[in-house]
C-alpha cells in the first residue's frame, strides 16, 4: 500500500522535501540544506522517469553529497570573503596594553585598558608578588569573569 503510494506520488514526496529542506535553510543559512534540496530536485527530475523509486532517492544522496562537498564550501567562502576581520569580546582584550589606575592591594586593583575601558583586575600567579602602582604599564593575559587577569607589561617583552 505505501510502496504503491510511493511509485505513484513519488513527485509529492520529492516537493514536500524541497520545501522542508528550503524552510530550514532559511533559518540555519549554511547551504547544507539549500544542498539537500537541489538533490531532491534531482530526485523529483527523476520521479518523471520510469525508475524505481529506490533509485530515485540514490540519485538524490548522489546530488547532495556531491554538491554538499563540491558547491558548498566555494559558497561559503565567497558567503564570508567580506566578513569583518577585527577581534570582538573577550577576543579583542587579550594583549591589550594598560595602565594601572589604582595601586594594587595585594594582587588586585583597576586597570584603564588601552580602549579606554577600566577593569577590576588582578596579577596573574608567576607575577603575584610585582608590587604596582598607579602608572604601571601593564598587559592583559585573560579575562576570568569580570575581571582582567594582567601582568607587568615589562615582562611580556621578548
Amino acid at each position: 500500500m505505501l510502496l504503491d503510494f510511493l511509485i505513484d506520488y513519488a513527485w509529492v514526496v520529492w516537493v514536500s522535501l524541497i520545501l522542508i529542506f528550503l524552510v530550514i535553510e532559511v533559518f540555519t543559512l549554511d547551504f547544507t540544506f539549500l544542498m539537500l534540496a537541489l538533490g531532491s530536485v534531482a530526485g523529483l527530475a527523476t520521479s518523471f522517469t520510469p525508475l524505481n523509486f529506490w533509485v530515485q532517492i540514490v540519485i538524490a544522496a548522489v546530488v547532495s553529497v556531491l554538491l554538499i562537498f563540491a558547491v558548498r564550501p566555494p559558497l561559503l567562502r565567497r558567503l564570508h570573503r567580506d566578513d569583518d576581520p577585527a577581534l570582538s569580546n573577550i577576543d579583542a582584550l587579550l594583549g591589550q596594553h594598560g595602565t594601572v589606575a589604582t595601586d594594587f592591594v595585594g594582587a588586585n586593583g583597576y586597570v584603564k585598558l588601552s580602549n579606554g575601558e577600566t577593569w577590576t583586575s588582578r596579577l596573574t600567579d608567576a607575577t603575584s608578588d610585582h608590587r604596582l602602582q598607579t602608572g604601571d604599564r601593564v598587559v592583559v593575559v585573560s579575562i576570568d569573569g569580570a575581571t582582567a587577569v594582567v601582568e607587568p607589561a615589562e615582562r611580556t617583552a621578548p
